[in-house]
């Protein structure tokens, strides 16, 4: 698989993260903030294409024209609910943000996702939109999501993910190829219920302290 817009992060500090949420020991605490760190740090490298203006500032010097961020046109959109968990790391970088949230749940008999919810922040289609979940598997609710933003006139797009199978980072880049996706560690493959192997089990219910 090539794709120029596929960003597979190798920095020691979120492969060392990554490897702490993979222990089946760490509690839910520990695991919500590593996922908020590793959410933080990737948003580094996700945002670094975000336009920028000239405005004049007054430093104890002088004068002098210095560049911002344009304009308020950033949205995070999660994937509930796991999603919700990577929201704090990124706003921590970019506190202005508007944040939509859309609902998806695999069956648990297709693996494929259902939709029961959508609210996007408004005008959607001038923001760059970075949408949030832990697990890209099968890759069919990222794909949901993004068909769900687009109809809904969302053009920028860009995905996050914590892990990823190869089988849904095909389906998700020969779907959306126009889509840049990054990734903080791309896994084995997914086993015959649709988990990532070697994965971190499911990552809604290690952040949210559910079985």
């Amino acid at each position: 698989m090539e794709n120029g817009n596929v960003f597979i992060n190798s920095h020691p500090l979120v492969q060392h993260k990554i490897s702490m949420l993979r222990d089946k020991n760490t509690g839910t605490n520990e695991f919500r903030k590593l996922v908020e760190e590793i959410a933080m740090l990737m948003g580094y490298d996700a945002l670094s294409d975000l336009p920028l203006k000239e405005i004049e500032v007054e430093t104890p010097i002088e004068k002098c024209m210095t560049p911002v961020i344009a304009g308020r046109k950033l949205a995070v959109v999660p994937i509930l609910r796991a999603g919700l968990g990577m929201v704090s790391g990124i706003l921590a970088l970019t506190p202005t943000a508007k944040v939509g949230h859309i609902g998806l749940y695999r069956d648990p008999e297709t693996h494929e996702p259902v939709e029961y919810y959508c609210k996007l922040p408004d005008p959607i289609e001038e923001r760059t939109i970075i949408v949030t979940d832990p697990m890209l598997a099968t890759g069919g609710s990222v794909c949901d999501a993004i068909r769900m933003i687009r109809e809904h006139g969302g053009v920028k797009i860009k995905f996050m993910c914590i892990i990823a199978a190869p089988e849904g980072l095909e389906r998700l880049t020969s779907t959306y190829p126009d889509i840049q996706v990054y990734v903080g560690h791309l896994d084995r493959q997914l086993n015959d219920h649709a988990y990532i192997m070697p994965g971190l089990g499911d990552a809604g219910d290690r952040i949210f302290g559910t079985k």
